[in-house]
């Protein structure tokens, strides 16, 4: 497909808080863009946004609002994409979806263009974008892949903005309330739970049958399917923090053999999309408040295992509407106007 005149775009879901980062990351992107649809369900539909200091005025989503779309970049759900990306894909788009209805599905590439950039051009009219905690790991280990990755084990302290708009205002309100108590902050189902301010709950999504959440496992199925390790050890743990904005993650990898910490250090500073924030004796090192409004992701704290040679600890931190979600999508649908 030839884009030469540019690109003809829509974003679903552009009313929320993804869509409007995919707004935002389009113009800082400066992407080459003919015509914007910015589309969202029926209620949501007359809404004003701006694009590059113009008007755009929101659509209530129909097969009709594809038509001529190159690329539509989907942040709704997963069940609004269920039920629109095929239409979309029918009306001549690519769909760059954000939501977790295809990501494990054969056909469908799972992309984070620092890491398998070459996945794209397998896509057959869908690619998912992966999850926000996942893609930040992705992007941290990717250059030690080289060495071989045996056993990554990640805890996350992941921001209450990956839950939605919802959230963020109920943390406000414990905040301002300062007295302990639980909102309705909202836990997936389940609206009345623990109090999210001045707390750490071991919880993102609903839990599974093995006591894991589907969080965690997300971590685990989406690694292995991006790295083509499909055997990869992935021990995780996905815990949710009263910040607003920002994705953090305590990482173990075991590697196939030995490396000193200036080897890593080394292996990661030229990586895309990568910064090393590395200075202990300064007191240098990755925080969420240091990836916010940016698309990369932050690594440091990175140090060998006291008991085990060949396990490297690291810390990694990136703003997860951007790098996480929107910037991610927008850089894939880079990676199709370049092929």
């Amino acid at each position: 497909m030839s884009y030469q005149d540019g690109v003809t775009v829509a974003v679903l879901g552009a009313t929320g808080a993804v869509g409007r980062a995919m707004l935002e990351t389009l113009e800082k992107r400066n992407f080459p863009i003919r015509e914007l649809r910015a589309l969202a369900s029926p209620r949501s539909a007359g809404q004003k946004l701006t694009y590059k200091g113009q008007v755009v005025t929101v659509e209530a989503v129909s097969e009709e609002a594809f038509e001529g779309v190159d690329i539509a970049l989907f942040s709704a759900g997963a069940s609004t994409s269920l039920e629109w990306a095929p239409k979309a894909v029918a009306r001549g788009a690519v769909v760059v979806d954000n939501s977790s209805a295809y990501r494990m599905t054969d056909g469908v590439p799972l992309v984070v263009p620092e890491v398998n950039p070459e996945a794209v051009k397998a896509h057959q009219g869908i690619i998912a974008n992966p999850n926000c905690s996942t893609i930040q790991l992705m992007v941290a280990l990717s250059p030690l892949k080289q060495i071989g990755l045996e056993h990554v084990s990640v805890s996350t302290y992941q921001a209450v903005s990956g839950m939605g708009q919802k959230a963020v205002d109920a943390l406000k309100t414990e905040l301002e309330r300062q007295d302990g108590q639980s909102t309705l902050f909202p836990v997936v189902a389940n609206d009345t739970h623990y109090p999210m301010a001045f707390n750490v709950l071991p919880q993102c999504d609903v839990f599974v049958e093995d006591g894991y959440t589907k969080e965690e496992m997300k971590l685990v199925n989406e690694s292995r399917k991006i790295l083509e390790l499909p055997q990869l050890k992935v021990s995780p743990t996905a815990v949710r923090v009263p910040v607003l904005y920002g994705h953090a993650e305590s990482v173990s990898v075991r590697l196939k053999e030995s490396v000193s910490v200036e080897q890593v250090r080394e292996l990661m500073k030229d990586a895309p999309g990568l910064v090393v924030v590395d200075d202990p004796a300064k007191g240098l090192y990755p925080h969420p408040q240091m990836a916010t409004g940016t698309g990369d992701t932050y690594v440091g704290r990175i140090r060998k295992d006291l008991w085990d040679d060949r396990t490297i600890w690291m810390f990694v931190v990136a703003d997860n509407l951007l790098k996480g979600a929107a910037w991610n999508a927008v850089q894939i649908a880079e990676l199709l106007t370049a092929y």
